[in-house]
């Protein structure tokens, strides 16, 4: 077992090394543009191949020798001293072992370079896919009468769990005959995820009864859009919801989107890239090219072997030139970044919110034996104007840099001085000033809406109250009780479900007669907005399912605000910008 990892580890290690021509060769262009999977979690990688799930011949890799040969020999030393020394070295997980020493080896590379055992590597591929195997419902623990327990939060159009008539707060009592109780949502979720096609036996606390039921889901095929949502925010005004990153359906979610809220009047569009984490990058180009001439650079990528260096172009002979604002923060990252980076330098919008993550690294995905997988970063990529966004994470930890540096703990000028890119200065194409080094800095900095310590103890006596009163248990409001099935098509409007004085007092009154909650009148009433907007949240995932929901959060929010109010200038700017490829130009279309 010794040898087969260290020998394993010094092959990866060779592998790395003779990189860079076996990447090129499966990222020759068949034809048309790479994709680009994304990482999971936060960070995606940009750019692999197209087909990154199918399995590659190896390289050869030479014969240990010199400085490897002393890798191999040392690792393989430091493995048997562990065995033969260490406390538990009978207990010793060698797998667990040869995971680490990988990505030990990778993060002293870079950040994103990463490897993924089969399980998580299964799971990355199901994200590219938009999709995985379960029973289409969204899990969290709530604690209530000083009792965690994993409820239903939402399910999803047409999913197994919708037809098997699982609602808002039914609370997991059992899965497969056992008890869920003591352990995590996440523990739960993989325990209701599986194999399409199996089943799955869920014993549930009712909500709507409080009698417990058990009921076998067939596990399918459950869709995860990359955009969940677009509507009007007011006459004319498009808002597509795009936070969920870009996978290999992003462009056609887009266009069809774009095409909808057209039918609709749009006549001007707010595009929501906050939290995006990225994803695919030939998706990223194709959604930044809608809005892009032909011939217009869109970005460009420069590795470090011959042949490496690509330059992406739009090639859209009628691009959509509609007036457009994107919101962006400190998690809007890699492609998402491409895309505002691109229309921030060819000023075709305005862009709005906090500097995004600066990430402007690129890596290739390696299929390894085993089901496994290495992601290695192989180039950097530029915005049109010349910008490396690439934030520098050479003198922090992996914790610091995936929290911006530690800027949480630090006061909001602190913060602001740390998020500013310092990289060299470029210029858009009206000749704006833009700076690489760190991010995509927004045009309007707005400060985002944030929940602070005591509101985020309130989500669960929110969610205890809405649980009630959406079953018709709270007295007076009988009106509130939601008994028909779940209306996905349903826009929320602005006067549905008020919580008004009468029901504020009601929800003190909950709150008050269980001691667990630990809160105060006084309290309460300093956050009565923020309680009064995730009441009607809650209520509305209970009516009309989470994405439409998220309608109720997005109608007062302040960087959604301040996008519409600078419509206007984005009009204009993207005007001057058009004028001076073409001075002919008098209109916007």
């Amino acid at each position: 077992m010794k040898q087969k990892i260290s020998s394993a580890l010094v092959a990866l290690l060779l592998v790395a090394l003779s990189l860079p021509s076996f990447v090129i060769a499966q990222q020759q262009p068949a034809p048309g543009r790479t994709g680009a999977p994304g990482q999971q979690q936060q960070l995606p990688p940009n750019v692999a191949p197209s087909n990154p799930a199918a399995r590659r011949p190896r390289p050869r890799v030479p014969a240990a020798s010199g400085a490897t040969a002393a890798i191999e020999e040392d690792f393989a030393e430091a493995l048997s001293i562990v065995q033969e020394n260490y406390v538990d070295g009978v207990k010793i997980d060698y797998n667990s072992a040869f995971k680490s020493s990988i990505i030990g080896m990778l993060r002293s590379l870079d950040p994103h370079s990463n490897y993924y055992d089969s399980k998580e590597f299964e799971e990355l591929q199901a994200d590219w896919r938009s999709e995985y195997y379960g029973i289409g419902a969204t899990i969290g623990d709530r604690t209530i009468a000083g009792q965690t327990d994993t409820y239903i939060l939402a399910t999803f159009p047409g999913a197994p769990a919708t037809r098997a008539g699982l609602r808002f707060a039914d609370r997991i009592i059992e899965v497969n005959g056992e008890t869920i109780k003591g352990k995590s949502s996440s523990d739960v979720r993989d325990r209701l995820r599986g194999p399409k096609g199996s089943t799955v036996k869920v014993t549930v606390e009712r909500a709507s009864s409080k009698a417990l039921e058990t009921v076998e889901i067939t596990r399918d095929a459950v869709g995860q859009p990359t955009i969940p949502d677009s509507y009007l925010l007011k006459p004319g005004v498009g808002y597509i919801d795009m936070t969920r990153g870009f996978n290999r359906s992003t462009a056609e979610e887009f266009i069809a989107a774009l095409e909808d809220l057209r039918k609709q009047g749009m006549t001007s569009l707010v595009l929501d890239l906050r939290g995006n984490p990225g994803g695919l990058l030939d998706q990223a180009v194709k959604v930044a090219e809608r809005f892009l001439q032909r011939g217009q650079v869109i970005l460009s990528q420069k590795g470090r072997v011959a042949g490496s260096d690509r330059t992406y172009e739009s090639r859209n002979t009628t691009p959509d030139n509609v007036p457009l604002v994107v919101l962006v923060n400190r998690n809007s990252a890699s492609a998402s970044e491409i895309v505002a980076g691109a229309l921030q330098d060819h000023d075709r919008a305005l862009i709005i919110g906090e500097t995004s993550f600066g990430k402007g690294l690129v890596q290739s995905i390696i299929p390894l034996e085993y089901g496994t997988a290495v992601t290695l970063t192989s180039s950097k990529y530029y915005t049109p104007s010349g910008r490396l966004i690439q934030r520098d994470y050479t003198n922090e930890g992996l914790y610091d840099y995936y929290t911006r540096g530690g800027v949480g703990s630090l006061d909001d000028e602190a913060k602001a001085a740390a998020a500013k890119p310092a990289g060299p200065e470029s210029l858009t194409d009206t000749g704006r000033k833009v700076y690489g080094g760190g991010g995509i800095s927004p045009d309007e900095p707005i400060k985002p809406r944030v929940i602070e310590p005591a509101q985020q103890r309130m989500i669960d006596p929110i969610f205890g109250f809405v649980r009630e009163l959406v079953n018709g248990r709270i007295k007076g409001f009988e009106d509130y009780k939601i008994a028909r099935g779940i209306d996905y098509e349903h826009d929320v409007k602005a006067d549905e479900y008020p919580v008004t004085d009468n029901l504020f007092k009601a929800f003190k009154a909950y709150v008050a007669s269980d001691e667990t909650f630990k809160l105060k009148d006084a309290q309460i009433d300093r956050s009565r907005d923020f309680i009064a907007r995730q009441m009607r949240y809650d209520i509305a995932t209970a009516a009309y399912g989470t994405v439409t929901a998220s309608q109720v959060q997005v109608a007062d929010d302040p960087q959604v605000a301040k996008a519409i109010e600078v419509l206007p200038r984005a009009k204009e700017l993207s005007v001057a910008a058009m004028r001076g490829r073409n001075p002919e130009r008098k209109t916007f279309e």
